[in-house]
């Protein structure tokens, strides 16, 4: 059993911690049908002997050539629905706008891509802006406040909130204003403090509305008032942050041709598409948004499926120049390259180019470029094909692994009185395996 245990090891340390996904799992039909076509092998071939059990390289290979074979099945299922290339992920989309300087746009609905046909245009008159209190510039250097405390209320949609802030001997109207600033701005009230320095030397409170828009029941998005002293009042006149310099404005734009308004330059329409208006259009430009190829998600999953297939073919091509006892990797590798040759002339324009050994190779720049000009969905049938060879090829090497295995015949069976060698079938299940089965 020292052989068997040695397979074992193999195995586990090999593929025991590969990942299991729901390709992994089967049906009982599914099931039969898989054991029912390694009986079907099985009937058919003539007694051998397998050459190189006792080593473990017979074993070691067939393990191999399995479990790459089984890899490559899974990437391509991952990859599609039977029936429907549009529904599977090689033919990924996303909403892409053609004048993204001033419209930006992203899908948020249901990524049903069968569906994924909308198409409108978009204008934008005008922007969504915040409401502006600009203060008085004030000399930096001097102090027009008096020493004191002075009080101011802030009012917004929903809340009034009152502010309270000192003025020592010491302070300047530099100070004042930081001071004032980071007051505001640590109440988190809706509202953004700044300092405004590009008056030469001067400064001034420049107090800005976190929201934008304004709805047509609402007159300001906050409101500045003095509190009930005069000296308050006296400091607000000084400060000047109560007076709305630039009200809040709502965007304006076209949807196909119709005119609306939004409070805001972000929102989305029919729960759909999130759209993000950057800039105004100029003498009735328009962006037009709909579904384009996403071409590096495209091009991720392409690269999935090519490593796969690579992958089988390197069990064979790694081992061809030192190929051991019980390795037939000249065959494993043909049958592996027929596919990739034989769509050879489909994929090179495509940027798939196929090398001497039949492994692909991506050229992502010429992929990315074919993705992104294939308007008739051509290039999705063509990978659609490309998958579907690599997946039944793949699927027949799993079946049979010990065809790629170097042999002695030792019998014939009687043409048309084949029968069934039971303990043989696990051979063809790609199991472990032992000289003295």
């Amino acid at each position: 059993m020292a052989a068997i245990d040695t397979i074992y090891n193999y195995y586990l340390s090999t593929y025991g911690n590969n990942t299991v996904n729901r390709y992994d799992t089967h049906k009982k039909s599914e099931l039969r049908s898989i054991y029912n076509e390694m009986v079907k092998v099985n009937k058919n071939n003539p007694l051998y002997k397998v050459l190189g059990l006792d080593t473990g390289d017979a074993s070691r290979f067939a393990i191999d050539i399995k479990e790459s074979a089984l890899e490559l099945t899974k990437t391509a299922h991952s990859l599609s629905q039977p029936d429907d290339v549009k529904k599977g992920l090689f033919k990924k989309k996303v909403a892409a706008s053609s004048d993204e300087d001033h419209v930006k746009v992203s899908y948020v609905g249901d990524e049903d891509e069968s569906e994924l046909t909308d198409t409108f245009t978009l204008s934008v008159k005008n922007l969504a802006k915040p409401q502006v209190n600009h203060g008085k510039y004030l000399d930096p250097n001097l102090r027009d406040i008096k020493s004191g405390v002075y009080t101011f209320d802030l009012q917004n949609e929903s809340s009034t909130y009152e502010f309270q802030f000192a003025v020592g001997d010491k302070d300047t109207n530099k100070t004042v204003l930081n001071k004032l600033s980071k007051l505001i701005n640590t109440a988190n009230v809706g509202v953004s403090a700044s300092i405004d320095t590009t008056n030469g030397d001067w400064q001034a409170l420049v107090l800005t509305s976190k929201e934008t828009g304004l709805a047509e029941s609402e007159n300001f998005l906050f409101n500045i008032t003095a509190g009930g002293d005069p000296q308050s009042h006296v400091a607000m006149n000084v400060l000047g942050i109560d007076e709305i310099t630039d009200p809040a404005v709502s965007s304006t734009f076209t949807l196909n041709g119709t005119e609306h308004h939004s409070l805001a330059n972000t929102f989305t329409i029919n729960k759909e598409f999130e759209i993000t208006l950057v800039d105004a259009h100029e003498d009735g430009g328009e962006a037009r948004i709909g579904f384009e190829n996403d071409a590096d998600a495209i091009y991720d999953n392409v690269s999935k499926l090519v490593n796969s297939f690579n992958k089988t073919i390197n069990v064979a091509v790694s081992s061809n120049s030192e190929a051991k006892e019980g390795q037939h990797t000249a065959k494993l590798q043909h049958d592996l390259s027929v596919v990739s040759n034989g769509m050879r002339e489909r994929l090179e324009p495509l940027g798939l180019m196929v090398d001497d050994n039949g492994a692909i190779s991506i050229n992502k720049d010429t992929f990315t470029e074919a993705v992104k000009n294939d308007t008739e969905g051509n290039i999705f049938n063509e990978l659609n094909s490309f998958k579907n060879a690599a997946a039944q090829r793949a699927s027949q090497i799993s079946i049979n692994p010990v065809s790629y295995m170097n042999k002695v015949v030792v019998a014939y069976k009687n043409p048309g009185r084949e029968f069934n060698t039971p303990y043989a079938t696990s051979l063809y299940a790609g199991m472990m395996m032992d000289s003295y089965i």
